[in-house]
């Protein structure tokens, strides 16, 4: 247990100063007060500005505030006008696009097409190569050839006869 009739000085100190709380309240309270005070007069001093000043630093912030929305609209134009461009290159391509697919398309029924031919030819051609593989040897004679002499002789009578024909008189 502890004596309050301890010999200890300090703890005699600390009693005497947990006797008078009303006394620390008032000196805390006090020194609340002056800090308080102190900000407020700080602050008053610091911001002292003259209307006019007020006045001068508000018109550029009211000037820019109008400008802003005149800048968004502008803004918002030209991205309109981008975007427009935009689409209508996307159309185009998608318009050459389409005419590609045609194209490719009719190429296609083309080869398709002519492909079908060769083959029909190709078969018709294989038929005819049996037919005449299969088709027995033709008796008949071969065709007679004039003898070289005859022929040269019916070339110089054709010769002359153009030539009579230039050198008379018509």
């Amino acid at each position: 247990m502890i004596h309050l009739d301890s010999p200890d000085p300090e703890f005699g100190s600390m009693l005497r100063s947990g006797s008078q709380p009303i006394a620390l309240a008032a000196i805390l309270l006090l020194l609340i007060v002056v800090g308080i005070g102190s900000m407020a007069l700080w602050r008053a001093t610091t911001e002292i500005v003259p209307e006019v000043d007020r006045v001068a630093l508000a018109r550029p912030l009211q000037s820019r505030t109008a400008q802003a929305p005149e800048q968004l609209v502008e803004r918002t134009r030209s991205l309109e006008a981008s975007q427009q461009d935009s689409i209508d290159q996307l159309q185009m391509v998608q318009d050459e696009l389409q005419t590609v697919k045609r194209q490719l398309a009719s190429e296609a029924a083309d080869k398709k097409r002519l492909a079908d031919q060769v083959a029909a030819l190709t078969e018709t051609v294989d038929r005819l190569r049996q037919s005449f593989a299969s088709a027995p040897p033709d008796p008949s004679p071969a065709p007679e050839t004039r003898p070289v002499s005859t022929r040269t002789h019916a070339m110089s009578a054709i010769r002359h006869m153009r030539s009579k024909a230039k050198s008379s008189p018509s």
